[in-house]
């Protein structure tokens, strides 16, 4: 984790993507407190497919919208 003041984040404002490349994480303070932290976006994870889930599920015997009349009708 890296610690820049407000200053020295403005003034290294054209290489804070090259630190972040360095570093994980950098702090930015003013007068000693931390007002902000920059970290790096990480990369969007894939939609995992449900197929294989899908597949090993039975086939339903009656239609769903049948099921659903049914329960309606009974209530």
């Amino acid at each position: 984790m890296k610690t820049l003041s407000v200053r020295e984040a403005r003034q290294a404002l054209s290489q804070l993507d090259r630190l972040l490349m360095q570093e994980d994480e950098v702090v930015i303070t003013r007068h000693g407190k931390p007002v902000a932290r920059l970290v790096r976006v990480q990369p969007r994870r894939s939609i995992p497919s449900h197929r294989s889930l899908r597949d090993s599920m039975p086939k339903m015997r009656k239609r769903s919208e049948t099921l659903v009349r049914e329960d309606r009708d009974a209530r």
